[in-house]
């Protein structure tokens, strides 16, 4: 449980399961506690969704195995010849050229952009994503080297150099949660 300056009570169910509340400083214990016990069967509920999203985020990166050496190398390989033609177009196109690109079996996130390094770090499950979702993130990455953050500017940065992002998007994350199957 945290307080907060909020102005109501809230909770939701983490990955692993946990309740996790938000209370407005100065609630009291007692309070809190009502406000879970009166909640039980969305928590319940809450808790079956979350597993079941798990499983098929679990289900979905687990399509492309990646526990030996060999089929790390392989994909690393695939996932290099997929990406390296899109960088050099979009690097050209947008005018920015990282210092280095690397490749890792990430589930969190589908790349990495270190600013001050302006370095990039790709995920090799990309290769489970059709080609335009590919190009949606190799656009994302490149647009941070020049707007760090997610603001205005960057959403026009994307906007400007891949107009369909927001669809890609969109596809990737129905992709994930195992909506349809991507060929």
């Amino acid at each position: 449980m945290k307080y907060r300056r909020a102005g109501r009570l809230s909770m939701r169910i983490v990955k692993n399961g946990d309740v996790h509340v938000s209370a407005p400083i100065g609630m009291s214990k007692e309070e809190i506690e009502a406000f879970v016990s009166q909640h039980q069967e969305w928590i319940v509920e809450a808790r079956k969704k979350t597993a079941e999203l798990q499983k098929q985020r679990i289900d979905f990166f687990n399509q492309l195995p990646l526990t030996t050496k060999p089929q790390k190398v392989e994909a690393t390989e695939k996932v290099r010849a997929l990406i390296e033609p899109l960088m050099k177009h979009y690097s050209e196109v947008i005018g920015v050229i990282p210092s280095s690109i690397r490749y890792k079996p990430m589930i969190s996130r589908w790349g990495v952009c270190n600013v001050k390094e302006r370095s990039i770090c790709f995920s090799t499950y990309l290769l489970l994503l059709p080609n335009r979702c590919v190009e949606h993130v190799v656009v994302h990455e490149l647009c941070h080297l020049l707007e760090p953050s997610h603001n205005v500017r960057f959403h026009a940065l994307m906007d400007k150099y891949y107009p369909k992002w927001r669809d890609a998007r969109k596809e990737t994350r129905r992709i994930v949660k195992g909506e349809y199957v991507c060929k």
